[in-house]
């Protein structure tokens, strides 16, 4: 059983038509830090960015192996990050200033969650709520 210590498992891999200047927006609207960035000029190979105990990990948007699974960036569905933080009003004012398309506004959930939905420029659509469980403890 993992302990509450052990270092994250998942990593969610994303891809961008301009992964180089995804990584400044999703800083400026998000709050991610830059822990790597391998590339040559505008084509980020591979980039893995920081959120708290958390990380994303992405590329630009090629035609290699990788690519042709998992597609190209945009409103394909089924595909979303939730991010746990702990001021919702606080980040839902970040993502908005920096330009993410809110698609569904502030909500408090009947499970206690305050939390929005919202689309950054090149379509993935990422969730932000007070939700927050953790795989160390029982639900």
């Amino acid at each position: 059983m993992p302990t509450t210590s052990e270092a994250p498992r998942l990593y969610p891999a994303l891809r961008y038509k301009n992964a180089a200047k995804m990584i400044d927006w999703l800083g400026d609207a998000f709050g991610f830090t830059v822990r790597a960035r391998y590339g040559e000029g505008d084509v980020v190979h591979h980039a893995e960015l920081v959120f708290g105990s958390s990380m994303i990990m992405l590329g630009t948007a090629r035609e290699d192996d990788y690519g042709k699974m998992v597609g190209e960036p945009g409103s394909g569905g089924g595909k979303s990050i939730y991010v746990a933080v702990d001021d919702a009003d606080v980040a839902y004012a970040k993502a908005k200033k920096a330009g993410a398309t809110i698609i569904q506004e502030l909500v408090d959930r009947d499970y206690g969650s305050r939390e929005f939905i919202c689309r950054d420029p090149e379509g993935n659509v990422w969730s932000f709520g007070t939700y927050w469980p953790k795989a160390g403890e029982k639900a």
